[in-house]
């Protein structure tokens, strides 16, 4: 039988690409500030830095920075803007109270970042043209709005969090435009393949970065004083099966964790990596939409079984369902909030917020009515997913680079914001750590020497880069993720020990001697799936050696070793830390608060910062 890629490399028609063909062919772009990811953190902290006069700053995204990104699409809720008029909390208390709640294992820097600036990053981006309060009246009346300021909290979220609503599909949009008032130079699609480290030495200080364009195979070199990493976090490391359950995860396909990976190659160190937790969404295999208070989209949504009874998820148990007390499938129940709270679920939430406005769109077009008719729910009470059905902690509080109060990671030269950073939270979290990354980068790079790059270090790289398009057939980008999925499903699953996770690096190493040497590509676009792939083959290897290093439990982690059973014992309550030095895995350790005093830290990094006035 004639492959597909025989047919388009033997007929014209179907060999067509859009585009122009420019492997090989290299592009050299000098900068002072670079930023690596055009999402949220990214856009912010090329912002930031360009208010610096003087300054050339650059930005590489991998999509198109109009859209790109996690919070590309929208969002709806802006987490703990601890100084604004609707807060009865002190930020540092605040932020101090959410590193407990996760037994210390988040960044405390970022989380106190949040807490002091993301008011401020808010009431930023409406100067920019985004869109944060009701100034068409649409829910006046309604519970959280404030008549004066026309702000809406979200009161979901208890009073003392203040997280506000706001209508995130005009965010991104108003980030590039200020992007490019500010003369930020934007390369769209350009995927990011490592960082260049002075002179090629691993370890040595950051100068710059090499990417390939998905559309035309171009080589580019970014030569940068400061590069700030702000790629998204990773969504596929365990799960993937197109031909069943579509791409089953929640998170785009683009989120294939380069950045750490190129951390990693650089020699940053990298901390929290063993941490997982199930995929609750996006596995393909449950279609859900919230209700019952289950997702911060749809506040307050009453629940009901097939017969109409009010119920939670506390009583729709797997026992009550089969003893007949309560009846499947269960309905969010729209028409029985009140007017308000169901227009601003179903007209602010679902329409601003990134992951659900498609679903609103299908269901408006078929004719639903959120006044009239209840809304499936498809949670099935057999819980979320299989156990090997496994995420990086789905999107919040997973591992990545180690950074200080400047938000420089332990590689001179680079700085990270955002998901790219350990242990990261939402939309509020990127936007604030974005911004305060790129003016930190922005003052190293003011004094900062011009970097130095490696010419062998560029050929190594473009050499790596270009194998998939060399060859003519072997095997594709999806067959090479799947195996790095099952893999991870088999040795590196809810249960841990030894042996087991030995036997997944020995299956992944041998993935890598066997199996990437046959990897092809037939065009750009394809080219860039590969590359994904070797990212997502790397990332799951730091995984094993993270779950190698770490020989306890842990709660906080979701962290389980049938060798080592006790949760969290006092001696390794500490953050595991991973770095590659001349190809050796360096495991290394840093105490749960190293940040030390968050107030006197915070304000000590930050003597010249004045905060953003508003209501």
């Amino acid at each position: 039988m004639t492959s597909w890629h025989e047919l388009a490399e033997n007929d014209g028609r179907l060999s067509e690409w859009t585009y122009p063909i420019q492997y090989d062919q290299e592009q050299v772009v000098d900068t002072d500030v670079l930023v690596i990811g055009g999402g949220i953190a990214g856009c912010w902290a090329a912002i930031s830095a360009a208010r610096t006069k003087g300054l050339r700053v650059t930005l590489m995204e991998k999509a198109a920075t109009i859209r790109s990104g996690a919070g590309g699409p929208g969002g709806d809720h802006w987490d703990n803007p601890m100084t604004s008029p609707f807060s009865n909390h002190d930020p540092d208390e605040w932020c101090q109270h959410l590193i407990d709640q996760m037994g210390g294992y988040c960044c405390g820097i970022g989380r106190e970042i949040q807490c002091r600036e993301s008011y401020d990053a808010f009431l930023e981006i409406e100067k920019m043209g985004g869109k944060i309060r009701d100034t068409d009246d649409e829910y006046v009346g309604v519970e959280g709005r404030d008549e004066k300021t026309k702000l809406i909290v979200a009161s979901r979220y208890k009073p003392d969090k203040a997280s506000l609503r706001f209508w995130g599909t005009t965010f991104k949009p108003a980030l590039k435009k200020e992007c490019e008032r500010l003369g930020v130079r934007i390369y769209d699609r350009i995927m990011g393949t490592s960082l260049l480290n002075e002179n090629g030495i691993q370890g040595a200080r950051v100068v710059g970065a090499t990417g390939i364009n998905s559309r035309t195979g171009k080589f580019m070199i970014f030569k940068a004083k400061a590069t700030v990493l702000c790629t998204a976090g990773v969504g596929s490391i365990w799960v993937f099966n197109t031909e069943l359950a579509g791409i089953s995860t929640f998170r785009s396909r683009n989120a294939s964790g380069d950045g750490t990976v190129m951390a990693w190659k650089a020699g940053a160190e990298l901390t929290m990596m063993e941490k997982s937790g199930l995929l609750m969404l996006g596995t393909g295999y449950k279609h859900k939409i919230d209700s019952g208070g289950t997702d911060p989209v749809f506040e307050n949504v009453p629940m009901v079984d097939d017969n109409g009874k009010a119920i939670t998820y506390a009583v729709a148990t797997r026992e009550a369902v089969l003893k007949g007390e309560v009846a499947l499938p269960f309905y969010g129940d729209f028409p029985a909030m009140s007017e308000g709270w169901r227009k601003i679920n179903w007209d602010l939430g679902y329409n601003e917020e990134s992951t659900c406005l498609a679903m609103r769109r299908v269901f408006k077009a078929a004719g639903y009515d959120p006044a009239k008719d209840l809304l499936p729910n498809y949670a099935l009470i057999e819980g979320a997913t299989p156990a090997h059905f496994r995420s990086p902690d789905s999107m919040n509080h997973r591992g990545g680079v180690v950074v200080d109060w400047n938000l420089k990671t332990t590689l001179d030269g680079l700085y990270a914001a955002g998901e790219q950073m350990y242990g990261p939270l939402a939309h509020s979290y990127a936007a604030s750590t974005g911004r305060y990354a790129g003016r930190k980068a922005a003052d190293y790079a003011l004094k900062a020497d011009p970097p130095a790059v490696s010419k062998d270090q560029i050929a190594l790289e473009k050499e790596r880069v270009y194998a998939p398009i060399r060859r003519k057939n072997g095997i594709e980008w999806k067959e090479l993720h799947a195996g790095i999925a099952r893999t991870m499903q088999y040795f590196c699953s809810e249960f841990k020990t030894e042996k087991l996770l030995n036997m997944g690096l020995d299956a992944l190493n041998d993935i890598e001697q066997k199996w990437v040497p046959q990897l092809y590509a037939l065009d750009p676009h394809k080219l860039m799936r590969s590359l994904e792939d070797l990212s997502i083959l790397t990332f799951s290897k730091i995984i094993i050696h993270g779950s190698l290093a770490r020989r306890a439990s842990s709660r906080h982690l979701n962290f389980f070793r049938i060798d080592y059973p006790e949760y969290d014992p006092p001696e390794w309550n500490k953050f595991i830390t991973l770095k590659l030095k001349d190809d050796q895995v360096k495991v290394g350790e840093l105490p749960l608060a190293y940040w030390g005093n968050l107030k006197e830290n915070y304000e000590a990094h930050n003597k010249d910062y004045k905060g953003v006035k508003g209501d």
